[in-house]
């Protein structure tokens, strides 16, 4: 990957243009603390924003650090020419209509190619990008407004939207970020890039990525692994599950969004945290810059209101989190802090008896800190500034930094509404080593994620599609998709084929009954009377054969000890690799929407925990004294899958074997689908 420092770091920086919004560029690195020489670069103009210019880049004293190019798309593609060749840093490219607007011009994509010939060896982020904003050594290459200020150490934030990076640096949360960085088009320099330098910083805690499409998977890959190495945590926020969403990605930075099922699958695989909303995004590193990874999602919470414990109960039900009963220590410890009057439990409201008494306060939320739990919570919403006097509260931050330092355990103030922790008692609570949580629900889900365990080794590299811009496919047969792979292992049903009825009915004697008839041809057999059960003579299977809509059918035994019936498909995805989806099946597949979304390959350890996570799973294993599955038969029915994709993925579309029959000795598919790429 390529050194970003000089342009991450510059010591010198070119301005190449003369609007508006290059005239803020330079304002904005001044105003930002950076001391070095601007030279602004402008044909006709000898000043820019206050900074004597060049007219050409060739006249430059020295050939600059960091380079803003804010010019249009055709003068872009030669200033980067000039900037590489005089051995320039870097250059962050502003204007837009290259490959992201290859939809409404026709040489955007050509425009973009001319781009990275002329940049060469030279870094570029963008095209269609705002920059990037130092916080931590008071340099910005940006041309708006924006709300950050210096810091020592803090988070990196990476982003493929300028205007949610604006957005962000307007946070009130007191969340100290280090870096900011746009990747735009991410033509030449990528999110990996981006992230490792970031992550290469010893003032960095932790990396957030909003992620609208990921490049090169074996770079993001080797960003998730520095990050493990590091122990540096990444958080994600990824769009594109909804089609409205994916449609707006693909227009607008012209990155494949692929689908929600491979993205998910990909970050739990390289164990990046994922959230839904940049309220969620925000609070998660916020609580990692501070604490860093927590070791489980077991807590404590403390208030002194019975309706803010009961809120907190009723939250940490969908937030994945633990608040463990109080053991004989705990409510010894609190007996005698609290008195008689107060009733025990976690979440604990202490009532306002001790509001007020330093010592009191420390030794309750010492208390409650037994060493099984991670982290406390202590409900705090502070007054309002121009109103009332928040003086009393400061006892209760004295008495939490008592606690922690009695206990060795974080404790962490949380606000029920993001509008009543102020910025600055926030940024005061984080420099004190205090996490500051805004709202309950974001609260409490930023612990469950930040208790998350990352893979303790670096798993096998993604197992990735071949991508082609022609799509044409072509279906395999019923039967030539269980011939194919049953060659790999994959338990199939005994059964013939016949193109005629009385064929059919003749096939029958072959069989034990009960047996099934299929009609060859259709995806939907049930919606198109294409399927016959518990036939049990001859001229029962002719018969049925009469009545469907062909004249070529697949009679095989009908499988009838099956305990639950499961999904085993797989998609080939280009954004993330091969998806593999693991469900309930059978008539239950649309019905439960029960699954479970891993990407190949996959190990049987990897298998056994993602059945388990079904809701079926107790099913699976004898649900009330019905007899339990052969759960090794279903693991090596999807590593028989596997491998079958494997060995042919040049050419995988899809595969699914819907349903996959369990039974107590067996797993068998019942049907089976394979879609290819067409290669004639």
């Amino acid at each position: 990957m390529r050194d970003l420092s000089r342009l991450l770091r510059p010591r010198s920086i070119a301005v190449i243009g003369g609007g508006a919004w290059c005239e803020n560029v330079i304002r904005e690195a001044r105003a930002f603390g950076f001391k070095g020489p601007i030279w602004p670069v402008h044909p006709t103009r000898t000043t820019v924003a206050g900074e004597c210019a060049v007219a050409d880049v060739s006249e430059l004293p020295d050939a600059p650090d960091a380079s803003f190019v804010g010019v249009n798309r055709h003068a872009t593609v030669e200033i980067i020419r000039s900037l590489a060749a005089r051995g320039a840093g870097g250059a962050v490219c502003f204007a837009s209509g290259f490959l992201e607007a290859s939809e409404e011009l026709a040489d955007g994509g050509a425009v973009q190619d001319a781009l990275l010939d002329a940049a060469g060896d030279m870094p570029i982020f963008g095209p269609n990008c705002y920059g990037f904003i130092n916080g931590l050594d008071g340099t910005a290459l940006w041309p708006d407004q924006h709300g950050m200020v210096q810091v020592d150490r803090g988070i990196a934030i990476i982003t493929q939207s300028s205007n949610i990076a604006l957005n962000l640096t307007m946070q009130k949360r007191g969340l100290p970020i280090a870096y900011l960085l746009t990747a735009g088009n991410q033509a030449q320099v990528d999110l990996a890039e981006l992230g490792m330098a970031a992550l290469a910083d010893n003032r960095v805690t932790a990396l957030g990525l909003h992620i609208e499409g990921i490049g090169d998977l074996r770079r993001f890959e080797a960003l998730a692994e520095a990050a493990r190495r590091l122990g540096k945590p990444i958080v994600a926020l990824k769009i594109g599950a909804s089609e409205q969403a994916q449609t707006a990605t693909i227009s607008h930075t012209a990155s494949l969004a692929g689908s929600a099922a491979g993205s998910d699958a990909l970050l739990a695989r390289l164990g990046i945290r994922k959230v839904t909303s940049l309220s969620l995004f925000l609070e998660v590193l916020k609580l990692l810059h501070v604490t860093g990874p927590l070791a489980s999602a077991r807590i404590a919470s403390m208030s002194c209101s019975g309706g803010e414990a009961s809120l907190m109960a009723d939250t940490a039900l969908s937030c994945g989190v633990e608040f463990p009963a109080l053991n004989a220590s705990q409510e010894g410890a609190l007996r005698k802090a609290l008195g008689p009057q107060v009733s025990l439990a976690n979440p604990l409201d202490y009532h306002t008896y001790i509001w007020g008494d330093r010592a009191a306060m420390a030794a309750t939320f010492s208390a409650m800190m037994d060493p099984s739990l991670s982290i406390g919570c202590v409900v705090l919403d502070f007054p309002r500034g121009d109103r009332c006097d928040a003086s009393m509260w400061d006892i209760v931050i004295d008495a939490i930094q008592d606690a922690t330092r009695e206990s060795g355990k974080p404790i962490t103030v949380v606000s029920s509404l993001p509008e009543t922790l102020p910025e600055e008692i926030a940024a005061e609570l984080i420099a004190d080593g205090i996490p500051p949580l805004c709202g309950l629900d974001d609260a409490l889900s930023a612990i469950a994620l930040a208790a998350q365990p990352p893979p303790s080794t670096p798993g096998d590299p993604v197992l990735t599609p071949v991508t082609m811009s022609d799509m044409a496919s072509i279906m395999l047969t019923e039967v030539q998709a269980k011939t194919a792979l049953s060659a790999h292992g994959l338990g199939v049903p005994k059964g013939f084929n016949a193109t005629s009825s009385a064929e059919a009915g003749r096939t029958a004697q072959s069989l034990q009954p009960p047996m099934v008839l299929k009609g060859v041809g259709f995806a939907h057999k049930s919606e198109n009377g294409a399927v016959a059960l518990n036939l049990h003579k001859a001229k029962d299977v002719s018969e049925a054969a009469d009545r469907m809509p062909t004249t070529e059918f697949l009679l095989e035994e009908m499988i009838t000890d099956g305990v639950a019936d499961l999904l085993v498909g797989v998609v080939s995805d280009p954004a993330h690799g091969f998806v593999l989806t693991l469900g309930a099946g059978g008539t239950l597949t649309e019905l439960l929407a029960d699954t479970v979304h891993l990407l190949l390959p996959v190990g049987p350890t990897e298998i056994e925990a993602a059945v388990d996570g079904l809701t079926v799973a107790p099913l699976l294993a004898g649900f009330r004294g019905a007899h339990p599955t052969n759960r090794q038969s279903i693991v090596n029915a999807v590593l028989a899958v596997q491998d079958y994709v494997i060995a042919n993925a040049a050419q995988v579309l899809e595969v699914e074997v819907n349903p996959l029959i369990c039974t107590p000795t067996r797993a068998v598919a019942a049907d089976a689908l394979i879609r290819l790429r067409d290669t004639q």
